[in-house]
């Protein structure tokens, strides 16, 4: 990923919480000599080491994955620019956004109990507190002809790299600008970038 140095992320436990944060990615590889790309949620493991998911069998990606170096691109919060709420008109529209980039190698999970273990902790990511639902409270024989439709595999991570395009390449008053207009919008996105300006301007470099 081309990362200019006033967007890198440094901060390892800054990119793992957005791996975190934004666990619905898109992991891609290569099959049958071409890129392939699925999206599809990505746990990260506790001790940041590896991370857990899952493919539907029908399709093809996993057949030819295990042992690839793959690349797992998580999404952050993202919105449009405008030159509009500059203080002059030799501008142009820009993104400004927060990703995270993983590389590492998969491994199929043929393991029963590891496999039900990665589930287990992909619904408690997920339910809220408050749910009714457990994992182990659904009948033993639905849930084993409901894995036999996926095929389990995890990615040890060999790299991360992380960029958040903040307006860090503009001047301060500008950058207040961009905050202000976006704090006036409704859309979460817009909302969380605004934040993430005003937290790496108060901070000086929220990235290291």
């Amino acid at each position: 990923m081309y990362i200019p140095s006033y967007f890198k992320i440094t901060d390892e436990t800054l990119a793992y919480d957005i791996m975190r944060e934004y666990s619905f990615a898109t992991l891609f590889s290569q099959h049958n000599g071409m890129p392939f790309a699925t999206h599809l949620p990505l746990i990260l493991s506790k001790d940041n080491q590896y991370l857990y998911g899952h493919f539907a069998r029908q399709n093809p990606q996993w057949k030819d994955i295990e042992n690839q170096s793959v690349l797992a691109i998580f999404h952050g919060p993202h919105c449009y620019i405008s030159p509009s709420w500059y203080e002059t008109n030799k501008a142009v529209p820009t993104w400004n956004y927060v990703t995270v980039h993983a590389y590492g190698e998969v491994e199929k999970i043929e393991d029963k109990n590891e496999l039900m273990d990665s589930f287990h902790e992909m619904v408690l990511k997920y339910e809220s507190p408050d749910s009714t639902y457990n994992l182990q409270d659904v009948d033993s024989g639905f849930i084993a002809g409901q894995k036999k439709g996926v095929q389990g595999f995890k990615i040890k991570i060999n790299e991360i790299e992380g960029k958040a395009k903040l307006s860090q390449n503009h001047p301060v008053q500008r950058q207040e600008k961009v905050i202000s207009q976006l704090e006036k919008e409704s859309k979460t996105d817009e909302q969380q970038i605004a934040l993430l300006m005003k937290a790496n301007l108060k901070t000086g470099n929220l990235l290291s």
